[in-house]
């Protein structure tokens, strides 16, 4: 087992995406993240960080799991019930294939109401929507933000033309 083989496994999924994110982590979505789509497993990229495979394992499976050598908690992820895998031979290739569906199916039950309305429409349709949330996000990301309010004394003061307390 390797990246490539997990890539493969996680994208045949449905309304699977991926990004890489904290600079070295190939991150698998169920549904897309701009629409609320939440992440299920990641692979270390580099071999730079810790473990080479981390995936969601559930309450029931996360404890099981943990008594394997070679499977940890997962480093700020362990109270949201993930597992880091250290070395590829730790798990069958078999297993590490049902681990990651049954983390993608626990996952994509957890996801908000509106984000699996999104992906219950027909394809073009699901596409479009997510297009224009990632256009919206990003108009976002390039307004400048407000100043922030003034503090109520001094919003008091000019309102009433009085020296704030």
């Amino acid at each position: 087992m390797d990246n490539e083989r997990v890539r493969e496994i996680c994208l045949a999924l449905p309304h699977v995406t991926e990004t890489v994110n904290w600079g070295h982590h190939l991150v698998y979505w169920a549904g897309d993240r701009d629409i609320g789509g939440k992440m299920f497993a990641m692979t270390d990229l580099d071999g730079a960080g810790f473990g080479v495979l981390w995936f969601h394992s559930g309450a029931e499976r996360f404890h099981e799991l943990l008594e394997r050598e070679g499977i940890i908690p997962a480093p700020h992820l362990a109270r949201a019930h993930w597992v880091a895998v250290e070395r590829w031979d730790t798990l069958r290739p078999r297993e590490i294939e049902d681990e990651l569906k049954r983390a993608h199916a626990l996952i994509s039950e957890k996801l908000p109401p509106k984000t699996k309305s999104i992906l219950a429409l027909p394809e073009k349709e699901r596409a479009k929507v997510i297009r224009e949330r990632k256009k919206a996000l990003a108009a976002m990301a390039k307004a400048p933000s407000k100043p922030p309010k003034a503090p109520a004394a001094s919003r008091h003061a000019r309102k009433h033309n009085t020296k704030p307390r």
